[in-house]
């Protein structure tokens, strides 16, 4: 690539960021919306911070059902502000003495939906992390939450303003791949086949029955927490209901279609050891009226065999173009010219863009418009994940009927697009 194409490439993005993340001129400063954090772990905190280094943020409170991570928190907040939050271990507590204006949700997958709704029931905008549920129909139950309280809800699939991720977009709308007919996405990481790890005794000051909270509780493992749940089905929906999310979301930021008509995965655990019951390997096939999509992942073996280890290929007449994420987005000519390539524009820690996110969460909810990564957007690439998933675990293809969001002729499939809560809790209606 020459070096002035080079140059146009990296304004192109850039302007992207400026499109993602538009300044907010003439914005009270003074004005600081009172924000609260429901999970202080690893990625709530970096929602938070970038909440606080915005300087519209006054971080109240911080709530978390293990102790240890909520001192730990609570002390970098005060280090941070001078002040502070006041610390919960419940959710419904805070909500009812706080009355935040802003609630950040970024406890494991199970959670979010009942402490968005919970949120916006309270009249509090929420930012809260993908996937947005555990199951299709908690998805729903959070928009028209949204709607109803007339809250604005960002979901954090922040490749949405990723500036490459914008110029591919635009790449593709442009035409310039010609007619796509077929989109391959795909996460393969590396590593060893592990060993289980035993259950053990609670770490003090970890409320074990509550962190389960609506979900089956099982014995403690340090294998799920913190931060190995994503692996283990009660509580999450492995890699494809993680990573594959973000991924899903691009096929459906891309396409007019707003869900596949039908939905087919295989998937086992072949290679690792663990406790974990998700697939290391799957495999999934969404048919729309116009494309086919696939969807693969495997835990094992990397992938030197291919240019890049995760993201999303759109193979069209005029070449395929790969949306990745730390090697940014390339493009590759049909006619076998050299690949153009626009990099990536991250920010740490963990190479993410979740500034240009919150910005546009900020814009909206002093606008009243819907977010880049509204609920909306977010319960339907959610779905997609989990409709596969449900499809795996079913063994067979399902027709879905995205309009009134069942799976046409299959009742069993139905009744698992939700699942019995454990009591006290209740499924979101």
């Amino acid at each position: 690539m020459s070096v002035n194409r080079r140059s146009f490439l990296k304004t192109s993005a850039a302007a992207s960021v400026a499109f993602a993340a538009p300044a907010i001129h003439g914005a009270d400063k003074s004005k600081k919306y009172r924000t609260a954090l429901i999970g202080s772990g690893w990625w709530g905190m970096n929602i938070l911070r970038t909440a606080l280094a915005a300087g519209e943020s006054e971080a109240v409170a911080l709530c978390d059902v293990d102790r240890g991570a909520l001192d730990k928190a609570a002390t970098e907040v005060e280090q941070m502000t001078g002040s502070l939050p006041k610390k919960y271990k419940d959710y419904r507590e805070l909500l009812e003495e706080q009355k935040p204006e802003i609630v950040i949700v970024g406890t494991p997958d199970h959670w979010h939906p009942l402490q968005t709704i919970a949120a916006c029931n309270a009249g509090a905008h929420v930012y809260v992390e993908k996937p947005v549920g555990h199951t299709v129909l908690e998805g729903r139950a959070m928009v028209n939450a949204a709607r109803a309280n007339e809250r604005v809800v960002q979901v954090g699939t922040h490749r949405r303003v990723s500036p490459h991720n914008q110029w591919a977009m635009q790449f593709l709308r442009d035409g310039k791949l010609g007619r796509v007919n077929m989109i391959r996405a795909f996460v393969h990481s590396g590593g060893g086949p592990g060993s289980p790890t035993p259950d053990q005794e609670p770490p003090e000051g970890l409320d074990w029955d509550l962190w389960c909270g609506p979900a089956p509780l099982c014995p403690y493992n340090p294998a799920i927490h913190p931060r190995g749940f994503r692996h283990f089905l009660d509580y999450a929906n492995g890699t494809l209901g993680d990573w594959g999310i973000h991924w899903m979301d691009q096929i459906l930021w891309w396409s007019e279609e707003q869900w596949p008509k039908t939905v087919s995965s295989t998937g086992a655990k072949w290679f690792r050891q663990d406790n974990a019951d998700a697939p290391d390997t799957q495999v999934a096939h969404f048919e729309f009226d116009s494309f086919t999509a696939v969807w693969e992942h495997r835990r094992y073996a990397a992938n030197y065999a291919e240019k890049h280890p995760v993201g999303v290929y759109f193979y069209g007449a005029g070449g395929t173009l790969h949306i990745g994420w730390r090697d940014g987005t390339t493009f590759y000519p049909a006619s076998g010219k050299e690949p153009e390539n626009v990099p990536p524009q991250l920010h740490q820690p963990d190479s993410q863009n979740i500034p240009e996110l919150w910005a546009d969460f900020l814009k909206c909810i002093k606008s009243g418009e819907r977010p880049v990564c509204d609920i909306e957007h977010g319960h339907r690439s959610t779905s997609m994940s989990l409709l596969a998933m449900l499809s795996m675990k079913l063994g067979r293809s399902l027709r879905w009927d995205g309009e009134n969001e069942q799976v046409v002729g299959d009742d069993e499939a139905n009744r698992l697009l939700r699942r019995e809560y454990r009591a006290p809790w209740q499924y979101p209606i």
